[in-house]
């Protein structure tokens, strides 16, 4: 452990908010811890407690308290929370919480819910975070345990409610990114199918049905291109209307343009080859959530891209902000 550090702002970091400039200089410190640190006023600016949308400026002072230096600039995946306590690692996925709402940047691999197979999980970990009256944080929506991103958890059961309601009435805007195979035909669109999910050996898989085949549900999502490289694979931006089980992942494959590492979608013909340096693991992520807040006025959330898509990112060339700026 390091000792208690007295850091002065730079010139460059004028106005800068708190929470921006803990990411810069202490990029492993999770969302969750920081909040704790300036709870309890660890951290202070000029000797006086701040919060983390405090506006810091050229020449002050701001007091930071030991961290544990193996944390530093080590991102959260299910590998890395293996050996952790549940607080702790809800704590490194926190980007963002309010007196209703936790938002969390869930790492691909670790599941939402408890299944076969399945020995730990979001909701199982949200029972160390039940508050003074005993209520436990609840889940209002889900993300396919490879899906890495935005995932949105009430505090409280009216926040529960709230929320609820507003993902049936179909009031957020959720933007996913994915890495396909190949270039759709139309570099934006809209797909409307029937979907249909069926049990197999390999688990919960879905396919495309007919129109009034028993226990089909219609799903429409809109995608659009954001970048590609060359022929071989392609960005999309990709938004949910609906919320079916794998819906993106199988319209994907519908488009002719399966995401990468998919293990139930993805087929490849026999001169399709993974690129070097891209991992085969599924390349998808709820980057943002735009919905209704408890409490009025709107919550807008963006989540970082999980490791092995940012090493996809940075072997292709693809700029994150090419995205944003069309938002």
């Amino acid at each position: 452990m390091a000792g208690v550090e007295q850091v002065r702002v730079e010139g460059s970091e004028a106005g800068m908010r708190l929470d921006r400039w803990f990411k810069v200089h202490y990029p492993g410190l999770g969302f969750g811890q920081l909040q704790k640190l300036l709870r309890t006023g660890q951290v202070r600016v000029d000797g006086g407690r701040a919060k983390a949308d405090m506006r810091v400026q050229p020449g002050q002072t701001i007091r930071v308290p030991p961290l544990a230096a193996d944390r530093k600039g080590t991102p959260t995946t299910a590998r890395t929370i293996r050996d952790r306590g549940d607080g702790e690692v809800l704590s490194q996925m926190l980007i963002h919480e309010d007196d209703k709402v936790f938002v969390f940047n869930k790492p691909a691999g670790l599941a939402v819910q408890g299944g076969s197979g399945v020995n730990r999980h979001v909701d199982g970990m949200l029972e160390a975070w039940r508050n003074r009256k005993g209520e436990k944080p609840r889940l209002v929506h889900r993300l396919d345990r490879d899906t890495s991103g935005v995932l949105v958890v009430a505090r409280t059961r009216l926040a529960a409610v709230s929320l609820g309601k507003a993902f049936r009435a179909r009031e957020t805007k959720k933007i996913y990114w994915a890495l396909v195979k190949g270039v759709p035909k139309k570099t934006e669109g809209r797909i409307s199918t029937w979907l249909v999910k069926e049990q197999t050996p390999d688990g919960d898989r879905v396919r495309v049905a007919q129109h009034g085949e028993p226990d089909a549900d219609h799903a429409v999502s809109t995608y659009r291109v954001v970048e590609q490289a060359g022929t071989r694979l392609s960005w999309l931006h990709m938004e949910p209307f609906t919320g079916r089980t794998h819906q993106l992942r199988v319209h994907a494959a519908t488009l002719g343009c399966p995401i990468i590492g998919d293990p139930k979608y993805f087929e490849a013909d026999s001169n399709w080859q993974m690129p070097g340096g891209i991992q085969n693991r599924l390349h998808l992520h709820a980057r943002r959530i735009v919905i209704p807040h408890p409490d009025g006025g709107t919550l807008d959330i963006t989540a970082e891209l999980p490791p092995h898509m940012q090493q996809s990112w940075n072997l292709l060339g693809f700029d994150e902000a090419t995205d944003e700026a069309a938002i």
